[in-house]
């Protein structure tokens, strides 16, 4: 997968192979809220992890955006995605509403700007609600995203 999409979105980024440092741009989209953290990103992603931990909660993945692109010879602002979740509280979601998947499990962007501020973006769970036609009595099982998110950048 990483060949073909590589592949795909290769010659797209040729421009970017000057080995400039680059943003990512800020969510233009309604449904992704940014908050502020008072951390590092490296601090942020332990603190959320941490969390995680405590509230038996399964850390599925860690996606390391900047990471990958050093390997490949791109600079990128630290950039991190977290993917979590309970397949206790997934599941009805999934059942109610299949399409919901996509976006499940849950997931966390930790990423600094151009000014080297760290930010912890996350789908709203209103707007995956109103994405996938979830059930009201169902969205507590995805709106605790809001509460990690705030958590971590405390």
């Amino acid at each position: 997968m990483a060949i073909y999409l590589g592949s795909v979105h290769g010659s797209a980024n040729l421009h970017s192979e000057n080995n400039e440092e680059t943003a990512m741009p800020a969510a233009t989209n309604k449904g992704i809220i940014d908050k502020p953290s008072n951390h590092s990103v490296e601090q942020t992603v332990e603190n959320l992890k941490n969390i995680l931990q405590s509230k038996g909660v399964a850390l599925f993945a860690l996606v390391d955006h900047s990471g990958e692109a050093a390997k490949v010879g791109m600079k990128m602002h630290s950039t991190k995605l977290l993917i979590f979740g309970s397949p206790k509280a997934g599941t009805p979601l999934m059942l109610a509403a299949p399409s919901s998947a996509i976006d499940l499990p849950l997931k966390i962007l930790i990423w600094e700007d151009d000014q080297r501020k760290v930010w912890v973006s996350y789908n709203s769970a209103e707007y995956l609600k109103q994405r996938h036609g979830l059930p009201q009595e169902l969205l507590q099982n995805i709106a605790v995203v809001e509460t990690l998110a705030a958590k971590a950048g405390e």
